[in-house]
């Protein structure tokens, strides 16, 4: 690959998925140069929170593993000085990586953008480029071409055709369907309600509305400001969230769900 300009391949790994409060648990970047030199960066971090059992599964990286790590802020302008004057790539990164680097940065005191840099998404290359449809996944599994796509007949044929196919392939020997309970296919909620008034993080609920938005948690606000569900409770809420509240102001809270590693 020839490139013009320096370009940083990075990727993230993290605490989870809400780029608005969650924590780098390790940075890798790859810079390489028009002269075709490379340069590599990478750091485990201390996030300062708890790392969630499903994010440990996932990356191999505990609790104990980042303990004696720098925090962000240590290691922020070592970063930013490997960016500089880079564009950037990654995969998934213009959605997420980039977003959350740049809190990150923010939070730490360092000035940090990805605006007028060039940002190759290898990601979005990838789903612009390669169908990932029902016609796409019987040509995968079945090696023939859809007849009649779009036809809900021929579609579920096809459908029934494939799951077969994913069967034998990842089994392991069984024919049973439930061998494909093996894969985390169905995500996480995310949001305790349909409105995505509250969202789970880290095992607690946060408002992502109002002025404890996305600040403190639901335990947090019945604590200090019980005052505050009270008056949501007269106000134009679902009642899911209604009953959420009135729980919390008699101190009682949901649990997540137990969350599993995607496969």
């Amino acid at each position: 690959m020839k490139i013009t300009h320096r370009l940083v391949v990075l990727d993230l790994e993290t605490t989870g998925v809400w780029v608005e409060k969650d924590r780098i648990i390790e940075i890798a970047m790859i810079k390489l140069l028009p002269s075709g030199e490379k340069e590599t960066f990478h750091s485990r971090v201390n996030p300062l929170i708890p790392i969630p059992p499903v994010v440990q599964k996932l990356t191999g990286i505990s609790d104990a593993d980042v303990r004696e790590a720098p925090v962000f802020k240590d290691i922020a302008k070592d970063v930013a000085a490997f960016l500089d004057g880079a564009d950037l790539a990654g995969f998934n990164v213009d959605k997420f990586d980039i977003p959350l680097l740049e809190r990150e940065m923010n939070e730490a005191g360092v000035v940090f953008s990805s605006a007028g840099r060039k940002v190759y998404d290898a990601q979005k290359v990838f789903h612009l480029n390669e169908k990932r449809d029902l016609t796409a996944a019987y040509s995968f599994y079945c090696s023939k071409p859809l007849v009649g796509a779009h036809s809900a007949l021929a579609d579920t044929e096809a459908t029934l055709e494939i799951l077969v196919s994913q069967v034998e392939r990842y089994s392991e020997g069984s024919s049973a369907i439930e061998s494909l309970d093996q894969f985390q296919y169905r995500e996480q909620p995310e949001f305790f309600d349909a409105e995505r008034r509250f969202r789970w993080w880290n095992g607690e609920l946060y408002m992502m509305f109002g002025k404890y938005a996305r600040k403190e948690s639901l335990r947090e606000i019945a604590k200090k400001d019980p005052g505050y569900l009270a008056w949501m409770q007269g106000k134009d809420f679902s009642e899911d969230v209604k009953a959420l509240v009135a729980d919390a102001l008699k101190g009682k809270f949901p649990k997540q769900a137990q969350e599993e590693a995607p496969v």
